[in-house]
């Protein structure tokens, strides 16, 4: 049994049709569809099933699914252990929003310079979702925020950076004070369920301010936008640039005390991944983040 095959049927499940499954691969839809037949022909079940313009896994494309990601998983590991002298080999990276420009973009480029034959597979999501992905096995390791929780005995942590939390304004309304801009002025509040968002929530109670929300997100990034817009206040983690800054916001301290967001890498530990991680992690680490 050919690996692409599972591969191919993952990525049709995944994607829901065998056109964007066609374009992730890079192959033709016939060539998806000839794959999935021969997976199938091997097999001696059907595995998809049409439900109107979509495609779902029948219950035995269902039954096989997990073993097919530990198969993949499995096969990956093998070549990059067979590479001893030197890195090589596909790493599967998650990676929360903020990292992917801040922190990730020029470490990419500059492991693509140094170690032009490990390829990075990258999965945006929040820290809780890339968290489970790793629990189940999907991805290899997470560049995301410290977990609020014991970080199980069977992973590593890398601490990164430390972000301390900053109030986001409109450049207008820089000359008044921190506390009383958090108390009338229009807050966009760090979704909650977010880690991150979640020292945002700790830092209001411990100050005894109760906002005026009226929006909540879970994008730095579009919080930001919203500010400059001149749309409200936010309290964000000074995350790594560039990020969305224009002239028409600033970032003021906070007067009290706040609980910074820690951004690090997080794996399990006997990975065979882990020499790939540990490569990305010198390089991430080759350069202060501004």
């Amino acid at each position: 049994m050919e690996t692409r095959f599972l591969e191919t049927f993952l990525t049709v499940v995944e994607r829901g049709s065998l056109a964007e499954a066609s374009r992730r691969l890079g192959i033709t839809p016939a060539a998806v569809a000839q794959r999935i037949q021969a997976l199938e022909d091997e097999i001696g079940v059907a595995l998809l099933a049409r439900a109107g313009r979509r495609v779902r896994a029948t219950p035995a494309g269902l039954a096989i699914m997990e073993r097919s990601r530990r198969i993949l998983t499995d096969a990956r590991h093998l070549r990059i252990l067979a590479a001893e002298d030197a890195p090589a080999g596909e790493l599967r990276l998650g990676a929360i929003s903020t990292t992917l420009t801040g922190l990730l973009a020029p470490a990419l480029s500059r492991l693509r310079e140094t170690v032009p034959n490990v390829e990075v597979f990258l999965l945006p999501g929040t820290s809780a979702a890339l968290h489970q992905q790793l629990v189940d096995g999907g991805i290899d390791a997470a560049l995301l925020v410290e977990p609020p929780f014991p970080i199980l005995k069977t992973f590593d942590w890398r601490l990164l950076r430390s972000e301390t939390t900053t109030l986001l304004a409109p450049r207008g309304w820089a000359d008044e004070d921190v506390h009383n801009l958090l108390a009338t002025r229009p807050f966009i509040r760090y979704d909650r369920n977010n880690w991150g968002g979640r020292i945002v929530d700790r830092y209001l109670q411990d100050a005894g301010i109760v906002p005026r929300e009226w929006l909540e997100l879970d994008s730095l990034e579009a919080i930001a936008v919203m500010v400059a817009n001149g749309l409200g206040v936010a309290l964000v983690p000074d995350w790594a640039r560039p990020s969305p800054d224009s002239d028409d916001v600033v970032r003021l301290p906070l007067p009290l005390p706040s609980e910074p967001r820690r951004i690090g890498m997080l794996w399990p530990r006997n990975s065979a991944a882990g020499r790939l991680v540990e490569v990305l992690i010198g390089v991430l680490g080759s350069r202060p983040a501004t």
